[in-house]
């Protein structure tokens, strides 16, 4: 059954507090998701979905994304083995952007780095200038052997 999203309501009312999942897409077709672990709430990665993406997330409950640097589908671990299962899927107040809180499979690594998180770097000011120092864990796989070099 294929999954048509309906206009969102011009009422504010109604798309604040209705029934109704009618997703506000950008410009470009997508909306913003932010993709956190089930299991401890530790934030993994923000990406974005167009409406394949997000149809195909609530029917398989695997979580698929729109990849802008590639322009195409992308459901997450397909090559890793790493798929994101989807334990829960929110959208905020306005419906422009999703939460999916997920469980990871394989190595339990979200980041292409094969880290868990994307979020793996910590930005400060060192000596008046902007640095980043990695604060979160090691690699859970070699990108290289499972992705035959650095995806984008």
């Amino acid at each position: 059954m294929a999954i048509t999203f309906q206009k969102p309501s011009a009422d504010k009312a109604v798309l604040e507090t209705g029934a109704a999942f009618t997703p506000r897409f950008d410009a470009n077709g997508l909306v913003t998701a932010v993709v956190t672990d089930a299991r401890d709430g530790e934030l993994l990665m923000v990406a974005h979905m167009n409406a394949e993406a997000l149809a195909l997330t609530l029917q398989t409950g695997i979580a698929h994304y729109w990849s802008r640097s590639r322009d195409a589908l992308w459901k997450k671990g397909e090559t890793s083995g790493n798929l994101q299962t989807v334990v829960e899927l929110r959208t905020d107040c306005d419906q422009d952007a999703v939460w999916l809180k997920v469980a990871v499979a394989g190595h339990d690594a979200t980041c292409h780095t094969g880290r868990r998180s994307c979020f793996y770097r910590t930005a400060k000011l060192e000596d008046g200038r902007p640095t980043l120092a990695v604060t979160g864990g090691d690699p859970q796989f070699d990108p290289a052997a499972v992705y035959g070099g650095t995806p984008r």
